[in-house]
């Protein structure tokens, strides 16, 4: 896929380590040729994604916290100023209270599943909102990242399951609102995968365990494969997808039991 992005530029919002979904669809998208803008939030996080950053030769890095309309309007007019069109976005970001993602999903407080909502699919609309002006030459993408947990209740997932429904939700309502102007809008659904937000969820190992040896092709979700989905979505080839969850799970999304030698 070399060079398919080639001209294309665009926004990664959500990387905080090597590990991070998010930093495997930027090294994706940068081998394919693309130039990459990135947000992170506070300083910490900052100084992780600095050298990630410039490994791919960019030097554009944009602090954003995506609950706190100011801070998203300085990071946008910052990337318009910078670039007065862009590509895609990748939205990869999602938080809950991880006292929350054990036990039961009865015992959800309000407050966090109002947070819960808040950053994990509510931002993506705001994201929306103030990409979309800067698709001005040939439309764009915009992708998010779901789980299944979303549609199939998970062990310890809990108010993250609610909160990615909805933002597979809101991801069809803004193919239908944005793709009258060329907007694609798409969420890639990885199986369990050994990030930093993934092992917040109660259980993460045996999860990841499970999936790894259920599986159709006995494998988990790589990095490498999910970046290569991105860069198929963000391309001129996924010109005709949009309102999508692609799933890229190994395959374990078809099973309705374990395999037998599991049971």
């Amino acid at each position: 896929m070399s060079g398919v992005l080639s001209g294309k530029r665009g926004l990664v919002m959500g990387v905080a380590n090597e590990r991070s979904i998010a930093w495997g669809i930027a090294k994706a998208m940068a081998r394919a040729g693309a130039e990459l803008a990135f947000t992170y939030q506070g300083e910490a996080f900052g100084k992780r994604l600095e050298p990630l950053a410039q490994s791919v030769g960019s030097d554009f890095m944009v602090d954003v916290d995506v609950t706190d309309d100011a801070s998203l309007d300085a990071a946008f007019d910052a990337l318009g100023a910078r670039w007065p069109t862009i590509d895609f976005v990748v939205h990869a970001i999602a938080f809950s209270d991880k006292n929350e993602l054990t036990g039961r999903f009865l015992n959800t407080s309000r407050a966090n599943f109002k947070n819960s909502m808040d950053i994990s699919a509510y931002s993506f609309i705001e994201i929306a909102r103030r990409a979309h002006p800067l698709m001005t030459e040939n439309g764009g993408t915009l992708l998010t990242l779901t789980y299944m947990g979303s549609n199939r209740v998970t062990p310890n997932y809990n108010v993250m399951g609610v909160a990615k429904a909805a933002l597979e939700s809101a991801t069809r309502y803004l193919a239908n609102d944005l793709g009258p102007e060329g907007i694609r809008v798409n969420a890639i659904s990885p199986g369990p995968m050994k990030t930093l937000a993934g092992a917040a969820i109660g259980g993460a190992r045996k999860t990841y365990k499970h999936t790894d040896m259920n599986a159709p092709l006995r494998s988990n979700a790589t990095l490498e494969a999910v970046g290569g989905t991105a860069v198929y979505l963000a391309s001129d080839a996924g010109a005709c997808t949009t309102g999508e969850v692609i799933r890229v799970d190994g395959g374990f999304h078809v099973l309705g039991m374990p395999q037998a030698d599991n049971l």
